[in-house]
């Protein structure tokens, strides 16, 4: 499928919107459970992708970008959305950290297969230069991974999550 630089910036845009949404969503959660030190990194996430929407709404002026429908987008669910696994209210930093980083993958990949979709050089030019915003993402994401004590128990085998419903 080829993109369009229209089409394009319209995806790029929404996907940081929604990846801000899904952080916002996360970080006041964790607040309502006194999980202070997951909501400010959830936080941190919102505020990277908010820049990153700005600067792309920055570079879409003067282009007319379609208005697309939820059907329309070339993905299932945005790529930096992620699962529901992270709206556990017990979520550890090192895990939240392991969603953010998974998120972040999914958007890199993302913009390297729309760069790989398109004959528009101006699209796989942006298209390249976002996979290297979001790679730079990853990478600080690893380094706090690296600083960040890891639970005991994998937060996903852990037999007492969801025992509390």
């Amino acid at each position: 499928m080829n993109y369009t630089l229209p089409e394009f910036l319209a995806h790029a845009i929404a996907l940081e919107r929604e990846a801000a949404e899904r952080y916002l969503e996360l970080a006041d959660m964790m607040e309502a459970h006194r999980n202070d030190e997951v909501s400010s990194l959830f936080r941190d996430m919102v505020r990277y992708s908010r820049l990153h929407h700005d600067s792309i709404v920055e570079r879409a002026q003067g282009v007319a970008l379609p208005t697309l429908r939820s059907w329309q987008y070339r993905w299932r669910e945005p790529p930096e959305a992620g699962g529901d696994e992270a709206f556990d209210p017990g979520l550890k930093a090192y895990d939240a950290l392991r969603y953010a980083r998974e998120n972040e993958v999914r958007a890199m990949v993302y913009y390297e297969q729309a760069g790989q979709q398109t004959d528009d050089p101006e699209v796989k030019r942006l298209a390249a230069e976002f996979a290297a915003e979001e790679t730079e993402h990853v990478q600080a994401l690893e380094d706090w991974l690296a600083r960040t004590p890891r639970p005991s128990a994998p937060w996903s085998d852990d037999p007492d999550r969801g025992a509390s419903s």
